[in-house]
C-alpha cells in the first residue's frame, strides 16, 4: 500500500459541460467525489493523501468561478469537519493559503486546529499552491541563511532543501494520480515527485470513485520501483 497518494483532481469543468451544467456544478460534484476518496483512503490505511485543490495559476480563471470555488470549499470544510474529526483524520494545508478569502482562511484554520492531534489519515489540501513558487521560496530562505552566515554552500543538501518546502515533514508521494486523461503534472509537487509512480486514468474527477482509486493502487502495486538503480 502506498504511504502517500497525491491527486490532481482534474476535469470538473468538462464534467459540467458534458452534463449541460454550469462549471461550478462540476466543482460541487468534485467535492462530493473528494469526500468519498478521503473515506476510502482512510479505510485502506493510506497514511497521507494530498489533493491539488487550487493552484497559483487558477487565479486567472473568471472571478465568479474563483469565488464560487472558495464558497464550495468553505461549505465542504464546514459540513464535513465533524466527520473528518470523528474518523481521526488530520487536516493540513499546503500553499500560501493566507491569500484566500478571510472566511475560507478562518474555516481552514478551524479544521487544522480541531484535527491537529488526530493520528489517522493525514489529509493535505494544496491551496494557492504552485511547485515552482514553492521551490523559489525554499531557495530564497536558503539564500538568506547563507547571506547571514548561518549556512555554508556545502551544507545545502537535498534533505536540507526538502525541509524548506511546504511538505517538510511528509514523505514524498509514492503514487500520483491525475484524472481526466491529461498527461502532465501542472506545477504540482515538482521536487517531491522525482520518483513517484504516475497514473493518468481517463475519467473526469467527479466520476472518480473509490473503486477507481483501488484500481490505481493495484496498478501501482504491480510496478517495480528502482529509484535510479537496478534490480539485483
Amino acid at each position: 500500500m502506498p504511504k502517500h497518494v497525491a491527486i490532481v483532481m482534474d476535469g470538473n469543468g468538462r464534467w459540467a459541460k458534458k452534463q449541460g451544467l454550469p462549471r461550478l456544478a462540476g466543482h460541487n460534484a468534485g467535492m462530493m467525489a473528494l469526500k468519498e476518496i478521503v473515506k476510502k483512503s482512510s479505510v485502506l490505511g493510506i497514511e497521507h493523501l494530498t489533493v491539488y485543490a487550487f493552484s497559483t495559476e487558477n487565479w486567472k480563471r473568471p472571478q465568479d468561478e474563483v469565488g464560487g470555488i472558495f464558497k464550495i470549499l468553505i461549505y465542504y470544510v464546514d459540513k464535513e469537519l465533524a466527520e473528518l474529526h470523528q474518523n481521526n483524520v488530520k487536516v493540513s494545508i499546503l500553499g500560501d493559503y493566507g491569500l484566500l478569502p478571510k472566511e475560507a482562511v478562518k474555516k481552514l484554520e478551524e479544521a487544522m486546529e480541531r484535527t491537529k492531534d488526530n493520528t489517522g489519515l493525514c489529509f493535505h489540501i494544496a491551496l494557492n499552491y504552485g511547485g515552482r513558487d514553492e521551490i523559489l521560496k525554499a531557495v530564497r530562505a536558503i539564500a538568506k541563511e547563507t547571506a547571514e552566515g548561518n549556512l555554508l554552500p556545502e551544507d545545502i543538501t537535498p534533505e536540507l532543501f526538502s525541509k524548506k518546502l511546504y511538505t517538510a515533514d511528509l514523505p514524498d508521494p509514492d503514487l500520483v494520480i491525475r484524472t481526466s486523461g491529461e498527461l502532465r503534472l501542472s506545477n504540482f509537487l515538482l521536487w517531491q515527485t522525482a520518483y513517484s509512480e504516475l497514473i493518468f486514468p481517463d475519467v473526469l474527477w467527479p466520476d472518480f470513485t473509490p473503486e477507481r482509486l483501488e484500481e490505481c493502487i493495484k496498478e501501482y502495486q504491480g510496478r517495480t520501483r528502482r529509484f535510479g538503480g537496478i534490480l539485483k
